[in-house]
């Protein structure tokens, strides 16, 4: 039987969710008015290389001392000694120690680019933004209603914080497996459901855009969620570029979201592992602030990189006012749709978004191919483009590949539409499309288990590794998640079934894909609570 307490949090009077929100605009417009907000400015990169340029002694970690002297000589020869002057420790004068340092000034600016109450740089990828958000909102109760398809480090956070999840499920491409995200209706019924079962939602955590380039109603689902009490978590990893260019969806925080995880390295230029966390201007942003300040304390580092802090200033600097540059890629994004349109043999996985009811816009950076009509795996494909070609695809699927044209970014995509040509008219192609392999059915996204104890008791519970076949019907101590694109597919309390077990072994013997959590990368064992 699983059991636990219900907790909620009652908002005082003078909280009303109206007056709160005037109250945090306002509360957000004194805080961007401490600065002069130029856009044109990268404050806290340009006082990185003020630092650098005077050359100072660095009696001071990190250890090799901003020179390619001595030892630093390999590190120099490796990412350039230009790196090693900028990469200095946290807590300097001028840089970010004063009240209203740079830093300060540059989290700023990037709260008023997207259209954020307040921004978080984060060091450690969306990753930690997604622990953080699952640790600040268990302050406001212990019962989050999550998207399914959340990346797997929500499920950490959901294990970290000692969360209750229910679950709303996604719309499903079953002919391509590809989960897209939650309709407005779909939410509204899920809370309903939560509600009458005595364990309302104190938050919502929904996925916008998807991997392959659908964007969900944030607007609508966000009014769903208020209606219930329950501040919106958009995990918009995929879209840091949205709001930036009129043919782009808008920005999360603009539309009602209440925190957004935003991956900035992804598609908006900033260095990998660099993210952000905005905090939107919505009715829960007082309540929130400081539990999202606590809960970054935890999950930050004491030493958080120079160089990734640098280059979200310098990356946001760089959307807010390059709109030309990034309509450029959006037509060299629509070209390499034009060339796969023409084609009998591809097809614009987005053509069919117009279908599910979840889906009101496409971000034009993503380009979901579907191969099904070549009779080719896509792994296959991809890992010919890679070999012969040189070309890297960010992922495949058994009939998709997707691509990803960062933000200002203009690929020849004639010439990877040319090398995707010859690889599926290659003599090698023929053998492929001969291989029982290649032909597999694979099988479709497996329904979650049933949940039989709380994710944090089921991983701190006692365990044993045993034989696949024997972990069917059992309890997974682990979050298993099938990357790409790190959908979580079992988590710790919840039961193992034979369709999990059999999707988990696919994506394992695919040629891309791998489980996240996995005992062994083989899936040939599982750990398991100890029965008692």
């Amino acid at each position: 039987m699983l059991e636990s307490s219900s907790q909620s949090v009652t908002l005082p009077a003078e909280h009303d969710p109206i007056d709160r929100v005037a109250h945090s605009a306002t509360s957000a417009r004194q805080e961007h008015a401490r600065f002069r907000l130029d856009q044109d400015r990268a404050p806290y990169a340009e006082a990185l290389q003020e630092f650098a340029g005077r050359g100072p002694i660095q009696l001071m970690v990190p250890g090799h001392g901003g020179t390619d002297a001595a030892m630093s000589t390999g590190l120099a020869d490796f990412i350039g000694e230009r790196a090693l002057h900028l990469d200095i420790p946290m807590l300097i004068d001028g840089v970010d120690l004063e009240a209203d340092s740079p830093f300060d000034e540059a989290v700023a600016l990037a709260a008023d680019a997207w259209g954020a109450r307040r921004t978080w740089f984060l060091t450690n990828g969306a990753s930690q933004a997604n622990r953080t958000v699952a640790l600040a909102v268990r302050g406001l109760g212990e019962n989050v209603l999550s998207q399914r398809s959340a990346h797997s480090s929500f499920s950490d956070g959901i294990v970290l914080a000692g969360l209750h999840p229910s679950y709303v499920l996604p719309n499903v491409d079953t002919r391509n497996g590809i989960a897209h995200g939650v309709s407005p209706a779909a939410l509204e019924k899920a809370l309903r459901d939560a509600r009458d079962q005595g364990r309302p939602a104190s938050a919502v955590y929904i996925v916008s855009p998807s991997y392959f380039g659908s964007v969900a109603d944030v607007r609508a689902l966000s009014e769903i969620a208020h209606s219930h009490g329950a501040p919106l978590i958009v995990d918009g990893a995929w879209g840091p570029h949205f709001g930036f260019h009129p043919r782009l969806p808008e920005s999360p925080a603009r539309l009602g979201a209440d925190l957004v995880v935003s991956s900035t390295h992804k598609l908006a230029g900033s260095l990998t592992q660099s993210a952000m966390l905005h905090l939107g201007d919505g009715p829960f942003a007082d309540v929130l602030e400081p539990l999202v300040e606590r809960a970054f304390g935890m999950t930050a580092s004491t030493s958080s990189s120079a160089l990734l802090m640098g280059s979200l200033d310098v990356a946001r600097r760089s959307l807010a006012t390059n709109e030309d540059a990034i309509g450029a890629s959006i037509v060299t994004a629509c070209r390499f749709r034009d060339l796969i349109a023409a084609d009998d043999r591809l097809r614009d996985v987005g053509e069919t978004f117009d279908t599910y009811d979840d889906i009101v816009d496409t971000d034009l950076l993503r380009v979901p191919i579907d191969l099904s009509a070549t009779g080719l795996s896509a792994h296959w494909v991809r890992d010919q483009l890679i070999g012969g070609h040189d070309i890297y695809f960010e992922m495949s699927t058994a009939t998709t590949l997707v691509a990803v044209i960062g933000a200002g970014k203009t690929p020849d995509v004639d010439a990877v539409y040319r090398a995707l040509v010859d690889v599926i008219e290659s003599d090698a192609a023929e053998q492929a499309r001969t291989d029982e392999s290649a032909a597999e059915d694979f099988p479709a996204l497996p329904a979650p288990g049933r949940m039989r104890m709380l994710p944090r008791d089921g991983y701190f519970a006692a365990t044993e590794v045993v034989p696949a076949a024997e972990a069917i019907g059992r309890v997974s101590a682990d979050a298993l998640a099938a990357y790409p694109p790190g959908v979580p597919n079992v988590l710790p309390g919840e039961e193992i079934t034979p369709e999990t077990v059999a999707f988990l072994d696919a994506v394992s013997s695919s040629p891309t894909g791998y489980v996240r959590g996995a005992v062994d990368s083989s899936l040939t064992r599982f750990r398991v609570i100890v029965e008692s």
